[in-house]
């Protein structure tokens, strides 16, 4: 670059200008291209223009001299018609890497956004391929980024879709993301679930087979449950809120049951939605052919089911589909095999390994027995644990069982329950609430004595406590042996692991949706974000690192993006928006999880004071 000296003559005077020109190749040969005008008065004297244009290049370039300088190439630079003050970056004055000078005592940092956790979720979300899955399902850019956000809000902080766009705000999800969600309100989260509600089976189809892939994954056990969960408000427009069994312990509010089949590892395979009022045994063949039409028939497998679903007619269906079944046997299925579990003989330990995250844990003892009727095999457990507490829940059960009969034969010897047909009924609802122990108490009311009566079976009642801390587990495997089939079913307690999961750091519950759509779209949001924890916990897993997402959650909430604002010595203010460095313990998350530990690529923007 130099300095060009040029005169025009206008209407009789004559005008001087500078320009600062550099030589540029062209097919025409060199040619002269002006940079900028200088305007009429000279920069500096004829001799150092040569070293005034070189200072200038070297100022367009980004790389300004800390050391004072004769000549104020900044007034030049606002000669040539740059603007006010520092030329800003998208005009190219400052090259990647320029050199600047900093006001050291106005540095500041701002807009602190936690960023761990949002990181990790979207990078498992990349890992399972949802982005892709959603897109095959049909739905656009905008829907499939909506849904990751709100299933993200469901692993890293649950909130309503009302409250959810101001979380997006405070969180570094909008960085993340590379999305500018200042505008989301909780219409468009509305609009989401409608749009993704119809796509719901195709997804879960999917993503269950890219985990299967993905972590080498057995489909030969199914581990089936139910759990219920909750309504606020009457919910009078969804036909599936009803009233039930709670197992949230909420007999006042509507509810609908969950049903959720895992496989061995926890992963998810298939959910389904049922009415409230639906009894866990009905629900089994329903779920068996959701279960077949989204993973396919898998001939020989195993579903494995509690009691609450082990009914003559319940393993009938599981066969009726080419399934084998494990089940726990019902209460009164142990009274035939009373000797055997009197007996001393046959015996075996269960070897219980303590957990790796409690060394001192102590197991309690469980002893086990095989046994042989007919082509089923049954497997007689005892359990010292299980023992106090069956003596406990008998006698709690056993108290309100008789603390409700004096009640009810108070209002009847007042007069205020006088037929007998409704007497009766009364008696047989307390039957049916305390099962556990109205079977071994005789309960009478005599008509003409208008007298209402009961007795304990002494003999039944001693069986009973005889089978304290006893269960009997039921299959037609043959091929496995007791101690192989104690621990398949003992796998269900991953089911309900996965509730404990779903309904607390998920917070699928309480749900304030009224729409049974909209109910149903907000349960699959829990179900895929148990997906992205499950994901999570299994690469610790596989590590041998035993450990939960709330713990790794609470960790990673330290690493955070910020805006560092540096103002310069010339009036201008760079702001450099950028993760932190991780710390060491985000690191080896990150590395176990096999995720970049940088969270965003830096943005720099230069804005005037």
């Amino acid at each position: 670059m130099y300095i060009r000296k040029t005169k025009r003559v206008y209407k009789g005077r004559i005008y001087t200008n500078h320009l600062l020109v550099e030589s540029v190749l062209t097919p025409k040969g060199p040619r002269q291209r002006t940079v900028c005008s200088l305007g009429r008065l000279e920069p500096a004297p004829r001799e150092k223009w040569l070293s005034v244009a070189r200072k200038m290049k070297a100022a367009l370039e980004g790389q300004l001299s800390f050391q004072g300088q004769e000549v104020d190439v900044e007034t030049l630079l606002r000669r040539a018609g740059k603007g006010r003050g520092r030329p800003k970056r998208s005009e190219g004055v400052f090259a990647e890497g320029g050199v600047i000078g900093i006001d050291t005592d106005g540095v500041e940092t701002e807009q602190y956004r936690e960023a761990g956790p949002v990181h990790v979720g979207h990078q498992i979300w990349g890992q399972l391929g949802l982005r892709e899955i959603l897109g095959r399902a049909g739905l656009s850019e905008r829907a499939r980024l909506l849904s990751e956000v709100m299933t993200l809000n469901r692993l890293v902080f649950p909130l309503s879709e009302f409250a959810m766009p101001d979380w997006v705000r405070r969180t570094a999800v909008g960085d993340i993301l590379g999305t500018d969600f200042s505008e989301l309100n909780e219409d468009a989260l509305y609009r989401n679930l409608d749009k993704l509600y119809p796509k719901r089976e195709q997804i879960e189809t999917e993503l269950s087979e890219r985990e299967k892939t993905l972590f080498d994954l057995d489909d030969m056990v199914y581990l089936y449950d139910l759990t219920s969960t909750y309504f606020e408000g009457q919910a009078e427009a969804n036909p599936q809120a009803k009233r039930g069994y709670s197992r949230d312990k909420r007999p006042d509010c509507r509810q609908v049951l969950v049903g959720l089949v895992l496989d061995r590892d926890g992963f998810p395979k298939a959910h389904e939605i049922f009415e409230g009022d639906r009894q866990d045994r009905s629900t089994v063949d329903e779920m068996l052919r959701v279960l077949e039409k989204r993973r396919g028939k898998h001939p020989g497998a195993t579903v494995v089911v509690d009691r609450g679903m082990a009914y003559q007619e319940n393993l009938e269906q599981i066969r009726a589909h080419g399934l084998h079944y494990l089940v726990a046997g019902r209460q009164p299925e142990r009274n035939p095999w009373l000797d055997d579990f009197e007996q001393e003989a046959d015996w075996e330990e269960v070897i219980r390994v303590p957990s790796p995250c409690n060394r001192s844990q102590k197991k309690s003892r469980v002893e086990i027995k095989r046994r042989q009727k007919g082509d089923e095999l049954y497997i007689l457990c005892l359990s010292e644990g299980r023992k106090d507490k069956d003596r406990a829940i008998r006698t709690k059960h056993e108290e309100r069982l008789i603390e409700d009969l004096e009640r009810l034969r108070g209002r009847v010897d007042k007069g205020h329950l006088k037929k007998p047909e409704k007497i009766h009924q009364a008696i047989g609802r307390l039957q049916e609430r305390y099962p556990r122990v109205a079977r071994y108490y005789q309960i009478h009311y005599q008509a003409e004595s208008e007298r209402l009566s009961w007795q304990e079976d002494i003999e039944k009642k001693a069986i009973a406590e005889k089978l304290d801390g006893s269960y009997v587990l039921r299959t037609d495997r043959q091929d496995l042996t007791a101690d192989e089939i104690w621990r398949t079913y003992m796998l269900l307690t991953r089911v309900e692991a996965a509730f404990r999961s779903m309904k607390s750091p998920l917070m699928e519950r309480p749900i304030f949706h009224q729409l049974k759509h909209r109910t149903q779209t907000h349960i699959f949001l829990c179900v895929l974000a148990y997906h992205l924890l499950t994901a999570i916990e299994k690469k610790f897993l596989d590590e041998g690192i035993h450990t939960s997402w709330w713990s790794l959650r609470q960790q990673l909430s330290t690493h955070q993006v910020a805006t560092i604002v540096l103002p310069t010595n010339n009036g201008m203010v760079l702001k450099i928006r950028k993760g932190g460095t991780p710390e060491p313990e985000h690191k080896e998350i990150y590395r176990i999880l096999k995720i970049p530990s940088q969270v965003m690529k830096p943005i720099k923007t230069w804005h005037e004071t």
